[in-house]
């Protein structure tokens, strides 16, 4: 008979997979703040954008914790929150070390508007991966309705106020549009 294994503690969780990822980072050369020298809450809309501890991006990594809390109890129902809880930070700290392989942000350069984009910094995605969490949990906690209203809610701020967000992220990245782009350069 397998025993059964200790339930993850999600504090414990969301650190063990920040300072790993930091480490990963760290060992893969990112900038632990702004190569400018500097750092401030929110990030303006630019190259330095990414480097901040928060950005215009920021609500596209909380929209991805209510993804994942949805995608998670559906596909995995009998585990335990705190598990999926820990997967999905182990999804998106993968995520957060992909997006910033030198493939990833070429990529970024050639098919959306993030010209000048060199990556983030460790700040920036450790950030990332906090805000994540946050969404997890507001999901967790949010009737459906809700969370589906602040999940639009969060596609729809940053859509009108820098014309992106995850939804137009994810179909540049996979299937560029010159539409798109072009109305996101504002042409």
């Amino acid at each position: 008979m397998l025993a059964t294994l200790p339930r993850p503690k999600p504090l414990h969780s969301l650190f063990a997979v920040l300072g790993l990822s930091i480490a990963i980072l760290w060992a893969m050369g990112r900038p632990p703040i702004c190569t400018c020298g500097s750092v401030t809450v929110w990030g303006q809309v630019g190259p330095a954008q990414s480097q901040m501890l928060a950005d215009w991006y920021s609500p596209s990594h909380i929209v991805h914790g209510f993804l994942f809390y949805w995608a998670l109890s559906w596909l995995w129902p009998k585990a335990s929150v705190d598990l999926r809880f820990l997967a999905a930070l182990v999804v998106e700290a993968a995520w957060e070390i992909i997006e910033n392989t030198p493939m990833i942000i070429d990529r970024y350069r050639e098919a959306t508007i993030a010209l000048g984009y060199s990556g983030d910094s460790i700040i920036n995605s450790a950030s990332d991966i906090a805000m994540m969490a946050l969404g997890f949990l507001a999901a967790r906690r949010l009737p459906i309705w809700a969370s589906v209203a602040v999940v639009l809610l969060l596609e729809l701020i940053p859509l009108v106020a820098i014309r992106d967000n995850l939804t137009l992220n994810i179909w540049m990245l996979l299937a560029p549009s010159d539409a798109i782009l072009n109305w996101q350069a504002g042409a």
